[in-house]
């Protein structure tokens, strides 16, 4: 797990002035967590490539950039390659040498002999510049989910490129203004859509995309598709075996390491599951960590405590009190890298620290619930449908006035704000019914609260138009069977991993991801839903393959998410930092937002009148972004 920057020209035949190399080091040098045990920057006439490293596998060999013995080819690799030692064997019965026992070597042989189409043959999280002399060819690409983040600009006839959008800044001469549009889509999604940025200039090269820089021309090209799921399926009991099989060899992969590591236990059903299986194929206890908190209604140590011992591994907990999170939040939020108003950022930048104390990889859970429909949005898209169905009159004469006197609450679950959010997102069109469940801010409560609202682009077609393109991906599906594509482009890359690589990342350690592996992907995402979600049981088939590896007191459990009371300390504890942060002053100087308006969401949900924490929240986390930035992000 690595930090990757490098400039290239556009044109090959000009060579990078010894500047360059100096830029890349800035680049480097700002992202030294990502790879605290090694540096390296080379400039090879047109192209400059640095790398930070955090040594995992061939702790001795596998510094980067690296060449091959010929000189010809030259890589910067961030991520694993869980599959590389079948790659190796068949490259070596082709009569490869190796002079590494690294993956990166893999990735560099791997192209010498089948070019571009070697990245089908990969199976791990990875972002990569690769260049190739002969041909005056850049090659970058991304992993299958976007695990590894890679961000570009082309600027006054160079190619930049970086794993973090801030490294890009550093070099001095590029510009970079903050786009509007990026804006109203953060505040809608709560993060920006891949492949744009909050910059006009800079892009995200989209996960399972490939980019080739080949005589001065960019070719931006996908090398991989999630495949639709399948009206029929195998037979139960065989769908549970071959899931099982492919778990097991999922995690397997996921233990190779030179270095210690261990799990991240929620002692929630995916979690549990790769502790489980990691149990199951260790000769020695195997090293779990979770954090707790005081908060009853927000704690979920018992859980991971029950399947610690019934696993019998060596479990690290640290339980915080809700002040000790409220008064890192800001600084977690202000640290990452892009704006993301997900505050469960907080307790997974805590739980990254603890476990880092001990070992320097952790496997984790991520991507059950987007696969496996773990969420209740699932559950609120399927029943839309019926719902609308009912008599209009009973809807609007009983059943919507009786949802909004539902209780309200500031805790984990709040019935009411559920419930209508439950039916703003019904009253939607299918396409756009999954990130309703999700949006922060409207479109109408946009143009309130933007100081220059654009009325063309707040429109629900155009707003959300990448929720549109991703749900039509699959024109001859379901609704159901779109919304998992919808999911897996959306929310998992821009959120999940997101948050699990800058918050991990920030402390130096590789998390890595059993349930996305190649080969159990590929088998879910064909799986009929309903082996997914049957009725209102979420996770149908994964839960009755494991049934007899988890505890019952897990299988029984209701998916919690890793989250923090924000209500309550908007009202409480962070209300001074909210005051500071969208009070009249500060809006007017950065003369973005409606004061007015703004004060009116604060006094609101102060008030208790409504429950605005995601909303002011993600107002929040803008200013925290655009303050760790120094204060010089402007339109």
């Amino acid at each position: 797990m690595c930090g990757i920057a490098g400039i290239a020209a556009l044109d090959a035949k000009t060579a990078l002035s010894p500047a360059a190399k100096r830029q890349v080091k800035a680049m480097t040098d700002s992202m030294a967590y990502r790879g605290p045990d090694g540096e390296g920057v080379e400039l090879m006439g047109s192209v400059c490539l640095g790398h930070r490293r955090l040594s995992i596998i061939d702790l001795a060999g596998g510094a980067q950039p690296m060449q091959d013995a010929a000189g010809q080819l030259a890589i910067v690799f961030n991520g694993e390659i869980y599959n590389f030692k079948d790659i190796r064997k068949e490259l070596e019965a082709r009569g490869a040498r190796f002079q590494t026992r690294s993956d990166t070597e893999v990735v560099l042989e791997a192209y010498r002999v089948w070019g571009t189409d070697c990245l089908a043959r990969f199976d791990g999280m990875f972002a990569f510049a690769l260049w190739d002399s002969q041909a005056r060819r850049l090659f970058c690409a991304r992993d299958r989910f976007g695990k590894k983040p890679f961000f570009y600009t082309v600027q006054q006839g160079r190619f930049v490129f970086a794993s973090e959008l801030g490294c890009l800044r550093q070099i001095p001469d590029l510009a970079f203004t903050l786009d509007p549009q990026s804006l109203s889509r953060y505040l809608a999604y709560q993060y920006v859509p891949c492949p744009a940025t909050m910059f006009r200039e800079a892009s995200q090269l989209p996960p399972a995309h490939a980019l080739v820089l080949e005589q001065g021309s960019l070719t931006v090209f996908r090398w991989w598709d999630m495949p639709p799921a399948a009206d029929k399926g195998p037979d139960e009991h065989e769908a549970m075996q071959t899931l099982r099989s492919l778990m097991q060899k999922a995690v397997a992969r996921r233990m190779v390491s030179d270095v210690p590591l261990g799990v991240f236990l929620s002692g929630g059903i995916d979690s549990s599951i790769v502790a489980g299986l990691m149990a199951t194929q260790s000769a020695k206890p195997i090293e779990t960590f979770s954090i707790g908190f005081t908060e009853a209604s927000y704690d979920e140590s018992a859980y991971a405590r029950c399947v610690a011992e019934a696993f019998k591994t060596r479990h690290h907990e640290r339980i915080l009190s809700a002040e000790a999170c409220a008064d890192i939040l800001p600084e977690v939020a202000g640290a990452m890298d892009v704006p993301m108003a997900d505050a469960s950022c907080a307790p997974t930048w805590l739980l990254s620290k603890t476990t880092r104390e001990h070992v320097t990889v952790a496997l984790g859970g991520d991507g059950a619930d987007e696969l496996w429909a773990g969420y209740e949005h699932y559950i609120g898209f399927d029943i839309a449908e019926r719902y609308n169905a009912l008599p209009g009159f009973l809807r609007a004469k009983f059943l919507e006035p009786l949802c909004h006197r539902l209780p309200a609450s500031s805790g984990y679950i709040n019935p009411r704000l559920a419930v209508e959010t439950f039916l703003r997102a019904a009253a939607r069109p299918a396409w756009q019914r999954i990130q309703s469940m999700l949006t922060a801010f409207t479109p109408d409560m946009q143009a309130e609260i933007l100081a220059s609202p654009d009325s063309a682009f707040l429109k629900d077609e155009v707003l959300f138009a990448p929720t549109h393109a991703n749900y039509s991906h699959w024109p001859d599906a379901s609704p159901l069977k779109r919304a998992f594509h919808v999911y897996a482009r959306e929310f998992l890359l821009d959120d999940i991993l997101v948050k699990v690589d800058r918050c991990s990342m920030l402390n130096s350690l590789e998390v890595r991801a059993p349930f996305l592996d190649r080969d159990v992907v590929d088998f879910v995402c064909r799986l009929p839903v309903r082996c997914k979600l049957k009725g209102l049981k979420r996770k149908h088939l994964l839960k009755k393959a494991f049934a007899s590896l988890l505890p019952e007191m897990i299988l029984k459990r209701n998916k919690r998410g890793f989250q923090i009371p924000v209500a309550q300390w908007l009202r409480g504890r962070l209300r001074p930092l909210m005051e500071d942060l969208l009070g009249r002053d500060a809006l007017l100087a950065d003369g973005f937002f409606n004061p007015s308006a703004v004060r009116r969401l604060m006094d609101d949900h102060v008030s208790g009148r409504k429950d605005l924490r995601v909303p002011l929240w993600t107002l929040m986390v803008f200013q925290l972004w655009r303050r760790a930035k120094g204060g010089s992000v402007s339109c």
